[in-house]
């Protein structure tokens, strides 16, 4: 493997030779095969190895029965595949990979000295054969590599060199979603976390996590790692490592905590450990909140949001004091917070007030005003949770609505938002907060802050936003400035061409039956104001209400009736 010999062998022409010394007749190959797969552990040697025509004797000789010979071949097969794609490419053409899977297959339940080093020289290759290459992923998938590998793993779990050959192998393959439907019809789950218990050193369980966190994306396979024990490995290697300055302590508490809320992700394995808000785990994970490490925080947080995923969860959650926890570390945040932890406990505190019975408690435990002192943040993904959780907490609860609306500083902020095109996630949520602030408050003093700051043309423009349920928003919104406001918005209602865009609405065949209606409603308030009201008529909207008169829609087709005889009356 010395690089200055492998170059003279390149020179001399040697490889051509080699290729008709590999027979099962002739006496030296395995030492042949070993000289190649010794030169091809340089890089540069590989392909020189495929263009003197290595490759199709190499594979002809895993049909042979000597064990030295097999041994040197899978050698010299997985050095010229590693990271060379015209070497992979030469072992596929030839078929390797279907007679070593077969070997494998075959020597599987052998354990003695001879057989583990030949299985994992054949692991090995087939690792470096299909390493970071989808295509050949899927074939050794569909040639149904897993279920042996896995079983490989249960038998031979003792031996060092072959397990690590597995993970990595594993590793490999998780990534591809066609492959976890295969692992989730294995054991694979119970030989990992049984493998996983065994370890001490940090390396080894790097590398078990490696192969866990890809397969835990899986639904069926998280309840099932669930179901093998691994959130107790999971929860002691934490206790273990979270007052530790180590490094490796710290990546171990790090990868152990970010895998417990992967694990929560999934319906069925959440609500198996929520057991009722009465499971040890659930309590475990709360004590992280409190906690002095950031990455616990912010693990907890986000473990909560996950708990936090159905009606009977969130109710639970709120009625055992969940929201103070969350509130004390969001203050803890506040002054130069970290990020990641305040996006995940302000997502936690979106999902818990989603049932209707929680947002007057969350409410009157002041979390609007704890969420309201991240309005100076900079940081869109803070930005979007923040907007997110205060609309679900006003819905429906007009004081709340009413109190937030009169808040001059949040609306301005709400109008800026509005504007930033860079983040369409902002944008759109601060549309939506300012429409709901007047839909749940029906508050004129809520509409006059709108105007003053600015906010009418937002509400305008969204009212052609690409999404139904923004579209009406908007629309509500506007019907209701129009009836209780209609003077003081006049003018910023005429500047952002309400009326125009109104009629391209009603004339748009694609509009959604509650768009017509709401958009008429919309009409009728206008025609209260002078200069609205010259706009209808200039732009023919009689010709347009008639034909939606005939509409499948019962309520479009009423509603266009009593608009017809408003703007007839009018007219």
């Amino acid at each position: 493997s010395d690089t200055e010999t492998s170059e003279k062998i390149q020179k001399s022409g040697v490889l051509q030779v080699f290729a008709s010394l590999l027979t099962p007749q002739s006496s030296c190959t395995a030492k042949v095969a070993n000289i190649i797969a010794e030169v091809a552990r340089n890089e540069f040697m590989r392909n020189p190895c495929v263009d003197a025509g290595l490759i199709p004797p190499l594979v002809q000789l895993l049909n042979c029965k000597d064990q030295e010979v097999l041994l040197q071949t899978g050698r010299a097969l997985g050095n010229i595949c590693y990271d060379s794609h015209e070497g992979r490419n030469a072992v596929d053409h030839a078929g390797g990979a279907h007679i070593v899977v077969d070997h494998i297959r075959s020597l599987c339940s052998k354990t003695d000295p001879a057989s583990e080093k030949l299985l994992t020289v054949f692991c090995g290759m087939l690792m470096n054969y299909s390493n970071e290459n989808d295509t050949l992923q899927s074939q050794l998938i569909s040639m149904g590599v897993i279920p042996t590998l896995v079983k490989l793993l249960g038998i031979h779990c003792q031996n060092a060199a072959l397990t690590e050959m597995c993970l990595v192998a594993f590793g490999n393959l998780a990534e591809l979603e066609s492959s976890k439907e295969q692992f989730a019809y294995t054991n694979i789950a119970e030989e990992l976390v049984k493998l996983f218990k065994k370890q001490i050193e940090h390396d080894k369980k790097e590398m078990i996590f490696e192969v866990l966190a890809p397969l835990a994306e899986n639904d069926v396979i998280k309840l099932q790692l669930v179901e093998a024990g691994l959130v107790e490995c999971l929860l002691e290697i934490v206790q273990k490592t979270v007052d530790s300055d180590k490094e490796d302590d710290i990546a171990e508490l790090k990868t152990a905590s970010d895998l417990m809320v992967l694990l929560l992700l999934g319906d069925e394995s959440m609500q198996k450990l929520f057991e009722g808000g009465k499971g040890s785990v659930f309590q475990r994970v709360l004590s992280w909140i409190p906690s002095n490490s950031h990455q616990l925080q912010l693990a907890g947080a986000l473990a909560i949001a996950n708990f936090a995923r159905n009606d009977g969860n969130c109710i639970h959650m709120v009625d055992n004091g969940i929201v103070q926890k969350l509130m004390d570390l969001l203050d803890r945040h506040v002054e130069d917070g970290n990020v990641t932890v305040q996006h995940a406990a302000l997502s936690a505190l979106r999902n818990l007030a989603i049932p209707v019975v929680n947002k007057a408690k969350m409410l009157s435990a002041g979390v609007a005003e704890a969420v309201l002192k991240f309005l100076r943040s900079e940081m869109p993904p803070v930005q979007f949770k923040l907007l997110g959780t205060l609309r679900m907490l006003i819905d429906a609860q007009a004081e709340a609505a009413e109190q937030l609306g009169k808040n001059v500083k949040l609306v301005e902020r709400l109008v800026e938002w509005c504007e930033a095109k860079d983040h369409a996630g902002v944008m759109g949520e601060s549309n939506r907060l300012l429409s709901a602030l007047i839909r749940h408050s029906k508050s004129k003093d809520v509409i006059r802050s709108v105007v003053q700051s600015g906010g009418i043309k937002h509400l305008v423009t969204m009212a052609t936003s690409e999404h139904v349920i923004m579209q009406n928003e908007a629309l509500v919104a506007l019907a209701l400035i129009a009836a209780l406001e209609l003077v003081t918005a006049e003018k910023d209602l005429e500047n952002a061409q309400l009326v125009q865009i109104l009629h391209r609405l009603l004339s748009d065949d694609r509009s959604a039956p509650e768009i017509k209606y709401n958009s008429m409603v919309l009409i009728c308030a206008l025609i209260g104001s002078e200069p609205l009201q010259k706009e209808v008529q200039s732009l023919a909207f009689l010709d347009v209400v008639s034909k939606l008169r005939s509409h499948e829609n019962k309520t479009v087709a009423q509603q266009a009736s009593l608009t017809e005889q408003r703007l007839a009356v009018e007219s």
